[in-house]
């Protein structure tokens, strides 16, 4: 191996914090990653990695230098490809994470067209509906709904995502429809939340300028936005949820809408990736198709 290659090793260990995890997603046995960061260390005279039997992690100079390593890594492939023309072919890999709910009910269904597009191209996806450290992961861009958060990040907003009150019919039928939120006592809510053993603060409503929160009870708690919307289903309590989805759900008659003078919030939608001037162009080619398949959804800001 050369020393970039070296480089491109010891950054994809750094990320995933182990040999092991970091040999199989590039492909190469583990003697030679460690072999490459071992390399690495003997050039610049100083330890990287800390090692243990369970995980490795950065040494206080690995933070250092993989930091600089990380923007060099991108300013050669940026360099690399400077001077192609939009139509030449992209390749390589496109690492991204999204919510389980945009992943399964938007992009796999179009995720063909696009790769037919681009057959050079391979994408490695993970879902969940929590914020993941996208350094750490090797991310290339994440979408995310809610507020972004980390100022370290560059972040492009999409839009807000509408969200609107649901029930079962079955629901409804049993505890009554409920008209105002006085109406709500005595009804269940569905909890939802990122991890369990958070607290869910209740309904949201408008008030005044902003939002306010009625505490609700409920027998339910879940962190997966499938499972919230198959417990309504269910019968098990009223669900605040994505517009879009939730009219897909009502057409179907599994689902009624509820007080619509009273719907949540609309959050707001990002495609964060790390903050630097350029991208590379299979990164911002798969951003650019992936908001346009998320965009019918979205208002506007």
């Amino acid at each position: 191996m050369d020393r970039v290659q070296d480089m491109q090793v010891f950054k994809r260990v750094a990320e995933l914090s182990g040999f092991s995890a970091a040999a199989d997603s590039l492909g190469l046995p583990k003697a030679t990653v460690s072999g490459a960061v071992r390399r690495l260390e003997d050039r610049l005279g100083t330890r990287l990695l800390h090692r243990t039997t369970r995980r490795v992690r950065l040494t206080r100079d690995g933070e250092v230098f993989y930091q600089r390593c990380r923007d060099l890594l991108a300013d050669m492939e940026e360099l690399e490809t400077l001077f192609q023309s939009s139509g030449e072919a992209l390749s390589g890999i496109i690492r991204t994470d999204m919510s389980n709910g945009i992943l399964q009910d938007m992009i796999l269904a179009r995720l063909p067209g696009f790769l037919d597009a681009h057959p050079l191209l391979r994408v490695e996806m993970s879902s969940t509906d929590q914020f993941v450290d996208l350094v750490r992961g090797g991310f290339d861009c994440v979408f995310r709904v809610g507020e972004p958060g980390d100022v370290n990040l560059a972040a492009r907003r999409l839009g807000r995502l509408p969200f609107i009150n649901g029930a079962s019919p079955a629901y409804l039928e049993r505890h009554g429809v409920p008209r105002t939120l006085d109406d709500l006592r005595g009804h269940r809510l569905i909890h939802y939340v990122g991890h369990l053993g958070a607290d869910d603060p209740g309904f949201e409503y408008p008030a005044g300028d902003g939002y306010g929160l009625l505490p609700m009870p409920g027998a339910l708690t879940v962190n997966h936005v499938h499972a919230y919307e198959a417990a309504a289903i269910a019968g098990l309590g009223i669900i605040q949820a994505p517009e879009a989805r939730m009219r897909q759900l009502i057409e179907e008659g599994s689902l009624v809408e509820i007080l619509p003078e009273h719907r949540p919030r609309a959050l707001p939608v990002s495609v964060l990736y790390p903050g630097r001037h350029h991208l590379a162009r299979r990164t911002l080619a798969f951003m650019d198709w992936a908001q346009s398949v998320i965009d019918p959804i979205l208002v506007k800001d």
